[in-house]
């Protein structure tokens, strides 16, 4: 999940300088679709949370036979990590789809995301931290996708807006070439599809975290609140 408060975002007023050269990574999801040619490769999806997946899933389903992959030791308490996990069982079994949508995952794990970012733990939320824990999801998601002899893996992580998607893709991509297997580049947010993964979560009565995750994005959120009550 860690990503992926699903909370409009707020109006910072920030300048945002654009870059000509900024690659249009959902231009280049339409073109591999538009490649398939009625083909219907496997992919397997790495997800942070029910919520997240949903657009993601109504979308792709259309071209792909997917197959979640929930991996997500970053999150804090365990408690919560099944909470999102059943979540994520109980959308997938509701959701109609034109391909296939199977679910797998390989349990709990905090001490991997622990050792992943350690030294990183006083970095704010959306810096190096959270780049190592797209890291190290993606890294397990890749690593599976080569071993299963999946088509393409990919993550719901950029639906969010608090998620760097040019990261993202960046790391897939060193992945797909050091595992083999191929990355579908993608920034889900466009299209509506963030708008649209939130009215999806109110329609299916979706538990709705309001953190992304991990302790420290947890002890933030909480921090924010109590400021607010100040």
């Amino acid at each position: 999940m860690a990503a992926h408060i699903l909370h409009p975002v707020p109006d910072t007023r920030t300048v945002i300088v654009i870059n000509a050269n900024k690659r249009n990574y959902q231009h280049e999801l339409d073109n591999i679709i538009n490649g398939l040619s009625g083909s219907v490769p496997t992919l397997l999806l790495h997800s942070c949370c029910a919520p997240c997946s949903s657009y993601v899933l109504e979308y792709l389903s259309e071209y792909f036979a997917i197959t979640v992959f929930y991996f997500n030791p970053n999150i804090y308490p365990e408690e919560e990590f099944f909470k999102r996990l059943e979540e994520q069982r109980r959308f997938i079994t509701l959701l109609p789809s034109k391909n296939p949508i199977k679910f797998t995952d390989i349990g709990f794990n905090s001490d991997m995301f622990y050792n992943a970012v350690k030294g990183l733990e006083q970095i704010p939320e959306g810096g190096e931290r959270c780049f190592e824990c797209y890291r190290l999801r993606l890294s397990e998601t890749a690593r599976l996708a080569a071993k299963l002899g999946f088509d393409y893996f990919t993550t719901t992580l950029s639906i969010s807006p608090y998620k760097n998607a040019d990261k993202l893709n960046e790391i897939g991509e060193e992945l797909a070439a050091a595992h083999n297997v191929k990355y579908l580049t993608s920034d889900f947010k466009k299209k509506d599809g963030y708008r649209r993964s939130c009215t999806l979560s109110q329609q299916y009565g979706m538990y709705r975290q309001n953190y992304c995750g991990c302790v420290f994005s947890l002890h933030e959120r909480e921090q924010a609140l109590s400021r607010k009550d100040i």
